[in-house]
């Protein structure tokens, strides 16, 4: 990692550290250059729909940097790539002791929304933050389902989008005989928005800070980052479930702070307790993705290489990805929205241009 354990300081409140990144040549940092210009080649030869940028931090430097769409100053809409945000603002919370850990059950710190609650059930008493970190609450909301009634389209044309969640009755599964086997993790997945920005409600409720001041405040402002675009829900609160707009070096910086465990240059910003539980599976999605709190798990494989990686990932195949093996931080940007093979195609950019290029 880029920094040792021992040697971090604590940023003071409002303290900025160092906006810039340090740069480095990408043959310094054991990078083919050669490789990467190909891929080049490749975007703009239309190989690759409608990339924005690829930027590569290698043992901490910003080794590579490129745009095909805007420039270094551009906000990048990443759609819910931006939620492993919220799993860092959620761990900061509960550092400073303003969120009682990841068992705090939902109902009892928003206790007006209880007040009137549909489809009551018990079992809505018991849902966790860790339940929403995970994808794995028992309301019937599925995003990857036209017809769940949790979808997130339906919750954006109500007004309070976090009563509509929880409101949702509890969801059921058909299943093949009497004999049900427990899903890995004891976690069933079912990718849920709404869950995640009920976090936002959570997030204020405990912090007494609306949740994008608190986000400029205690991660934004630490890691230099001046401008940050937010969505708001129809009564002002910040959309935590996804379309953060940031430039594409500040979606790196977040990269980045998860290689070095929660540090950016020297300065302690999250949790390496956090940051470590955070990138571990707790849900299993399929038989090659796992599922952290927000942050998803897979494998690349390049070659005869396959290497492990954490990330960030939102439609568009946008894609910020940390491969902790190599020391490495990778931000891919793309408004290839709501298109078949748009994560494949990114993920074909990691595989047969980034990782090749990379020596262990």
């Amino acid at each position: 990692m880029l920094v040792t354990v021992c040697c971090f300081t604590a940023l003071t409140q409002g303290q900025a550290a160092t906006a810039e990144w340090p740069a480095g040549l990408p043959e310094a940092n054991g990078i083919s250059i050669d490789k990467l210009r190909a891929m080049e080649t490749a975007i703009r030869a239309g190989d690759f729909k409608k990339i924005g940028s690829v930027l590569i931090s290698r043992h901490g430097k910003l080794a590579y940097e490129s745009y095909f769409d805007g420039d270094a100053t551009t906000l990048r809409d990443t759609r819910s790539a931006t939620k492993s945000i919220t799993d860092i603002l959620i761990g900061i919370s509960i550092d400073e002791k303003k969120l009682n850990g990841v068992d705090a059950r939902i109902l009892q710190l928003l206790p007006d929304h209880e007040g009137k609650l549909q489809n009551p059930d018990p079992r809505k008493d018991n849902i966790t933050v860790e339940d929403f970190l995970t994808m794995s609450s028992p309301l019937e909301c599925d995003d990857w389902n036209d017809a769940s009634r949790g979808n997130e389209e339906r919750m954006y044309v109500v007004e309070d989008w976090a009563q509509f969640i929880l409101d949702l009755p509890i969801r059921g599964r058909m299943h093949l005989g009497e004999q049900v086997d427990p899903p890995p993790y004891g976690r069933y997945f079912s990718y849920c928005t709404g869950g995640v920005f009920t976090l936002s409600e959570v997030l204020q409720k405990t912090t007494g800070v609306r949740t994008d001041r608190y986000a400029q405040e205690k991660l934004f402002t630490p890691l230099g980052i001046t401008d940050a675009q937010w969505v708001y829900s129809p009564l002002n609160i910040p959309q935590t479930g996804g379309g953060l707009h940031l430039s594409s070096r500040d979606l790196l910086k977040i990269a980045q702070l998860y290689l070095n465990g929660g540090t950016w240059q020297g300065h302690r910003i999250v949790d390496q307790a956090w940051a470590k539980k955070s990138t571990q599976p707790h849900a299993r999605i399929d038989e090659q993705t796992e599922y952290g709190y927000l942050w998803w798990l897979k494998s690349f494989k390049s070659g005869e290489k396959s290497y492990p990686a954490f990330f960030m990932s939102g439609n568009g195949g946008n894609k910020i990805a940390v491969f902790p093996e190599l020391d490495l931080a990778v931000v891919i940007t793309s408004t290839n929205y709501n298109t078949r093979g748009m994560h494949e195609q990114t993920e074909k950019i990691l595989t047969d241009y980034v990782l090749p290029a990379v020596e262990p």
